[in-house]
């Protein structure tokens, strides 16, 4: 597994902007992105390292499960399920995430 398919996308939210921008009260940044099912925390780390030439802190993973949906003509389906990382870093460092 290539350490570039670990990361699928940066999720870009209002509140993944707040964490990235503004840290409250502490000297950390945070990253959060979309990640390969099979990914741990140690091949993140490295991934980021090798593409992003950081020094991650941390890295914490969640799981997001699928949710309910009504589709077309009353039928019910779910979301699919992912998994996000979300990368711990100095504040001193960052990532240029919109290029």
């Amino acid at each position: 597994m290539s350490m570039y398919s670990l990361l699928i996308e940066p999720i870009l939210t209002e509140k993944s902007n707040i964490l990235r921008t503004e840290p409250k009260g502490t000297e950390k940044r945070y990253y959060v992105f979309r990640v390969r099912q099979d990914a741990n925390k140690q091949e993140l780390k490295k991934a980021v390292e090798k593409i992003f030439n950081v020094h991650p802190l941390d890295c914490k993973i969640i799981n997001v499960k699928p949710k309910k949906k009504n589709r077309r003509m009353s039928r019910r389906g779910y979301t699919r399920s992912y998994k996000k990382a979300i990368i711990v870093l100095d504040g001193k460092e960052s990532i240029d995430i919109v290029k």
